[in-house]
């Protein structure tokens, strides 16, 4: 399943690698640090039966090159806004939030809108980063 995800995940990684704002480098770090949980929650329900599928081996799931690769990034993100906390715990946790169940979940048994699961993205984001660094991201 990883094998088939491989194509789509490029495709994000390369958004926010190197893509236009908000979610690519030109933009600042806490305005891209926002718009990555809407991309990964739109990239992954779109694709949701082969992320579900894909994720099913809970041993994997924060091993895989993709995961590590956005962990990578949101610690970079935190450290560029100067959170200063436990980047990596708080960069584990916000990526919990993009679990592919979990905001499957939301969506189609809890029937909550996309755009109030990608607005809750971004309610945590800002919390985080002015609580980690005493002001707006």
């Amino acid at each position: 399943m990883v094998e088939l995800l491989s194509h789509h995940e490029e495709q994000l990684q390369a958004a926010f690698l190197s893509g236009p704002p908000p979610l690519g480098p030109d933009a600042p770090p806490g305005e891209r640090l926002r718009a990555f949980g809407p991309a990964v929650i739109r990239q992954e329900h779109t694709h949701r039966d082969l992320y579900l599928a894909a994720h099913m081996d809970l041993d994997r799931r924060r091993t895989t090159p993709s995961y590590q690769l956005r962990l990578a990034h949101v610690r970079m993100l935190l450290r560029a806004v100067g959170a200063d906390c436990d980047i990596s715990l708080v960069a584990h946790t916000l990526l919990g939030y993009l679990e592919t169940a979990l905001v499957d979940h939301l969506l189609t048994r809890r029937g909550m809108p996309l755009e109030r699961v990608e607005d809750g993205w971004r309610d945590l984001v800002d919390r985080y980063t002015v609580r980690c660094t005493g002001g707006p991201a």
